[in-house]
């Protein structure tokens, strides 16, 4: 296994990716990060699944270490950079997992190119589009970063992704995102917020998913919530839902081992 921690990087349309691969196995277990964060959101779940899979993690285009490029963004175009990543990576099919927005992604990478999927996990995310009043929000917020309060908006961000468990009692969860979110670069935060409020309702579309879907929901996630992930398993014909308890819209850092454990039993089920 590669040292934990290592960076590798490829270049992928007009961009070079950064991002972690440990482990062995025929079909690699790739994770996308949500929105504002980066690859090392899943340290936790690498270090364990690595001991018996292939395991990717990378930093979306704009975010960690990988570059924004000078292509307009939009969530078909962070589709094609997954797609395009696992292609520069030789990656025939893979199995791919997802948070919030790294869930917009792979609903968007699987329904336009389904032969690349064997299995998702679509955790804390929805098919939805954002509402007129989430649409005004995100424009509040890149108003706010503009002028120079990313912290403010990081302190307001950090409020609504995590439980009221979590903030009490994993302090230092709460710190390192903080941190991961005052690390990007301002340019990136704006231009995906701006991406998000403009992304495509999908609903419409996920009955076609035909590769199975684990679905996770934190019981208490506000962003996304359990309603949510509820109409995706109604919908989606090969997909089971679990629920985390005492995790918010961060579940795979508030409930670890719990993530972990449903993860690991959905695998056991598809790499039969």
């Amino acid at each position: 296994m590669k040292e934990m921690g290592s960076d590798l990087f490829i270049k992928v349309n007009d961009i070079s990716i950064c991002y972690n691969d440990y482990g062995k196995g025929d079909i690699p277990i790739i994770f996308i990060h949500g929105f504002p964060f980066d690859k090392l959101m899943w340290q936790t779940q690498l270090s364990l699944l690595c001991q018996d899979h292939r395991v990717i993690a990378y930093d979306v285009r704009g975010f960690g270490k990988s570059s924004i490029g000078s292509t307009q963004g939009s969530i078909n175009l962070f589709a094609d950079d997954l797609v395009n990543f696992m292609d520069g990576l030789k990656i025939e099919k893979a199995i791919v997992c997802g948070l919030s927005m790294g869930g917009y992604i792979l609903l968007n990478a699987v329904i336009r190119y389904p032969q690349r999927f064997e299995a998702i996990i679509l955790s804390d995310t929805q098919c939805i589009a954002d509402s007129f009043e989430t649409k005004e929000k995100r424009k509040k917020a890149i108003s706010q970063i503009v002028a120079g309060k990313i912290n403010d908006f990081a302190m307001g961000f950090i409020a609504t992704v995590f439980s009221e468990d979590t903030k009490k009692t994993k302090g230092e969860v709460v710190e390192k995102i903080k941190s991961t979110i005052l690390s990007t670069r301002a340019e990136s935060v704006t231009a995906t917020l701006s991406v998000l409020a403009e992304r495509e309702d999908l609903c419409s579309s996920i009955s076609q998913i035909a590769v199975p879907t684990l679905i996770i929901c934190g019981e208490k996630d506000n962003v996304t919530p359990v309603e949510q992930a509820q109409f995706l398993h109604d919908t989606i014909p090969n997909s089971q839902l679990k629920i985390i308890d005492n995790a918010g819209h961060m579940s795979n850092l508030e409930q670890p081992d719990e993530f972990n454990r449903l993860v690991l039993d959905f695998l056991s089920s598809v790499m039969k």
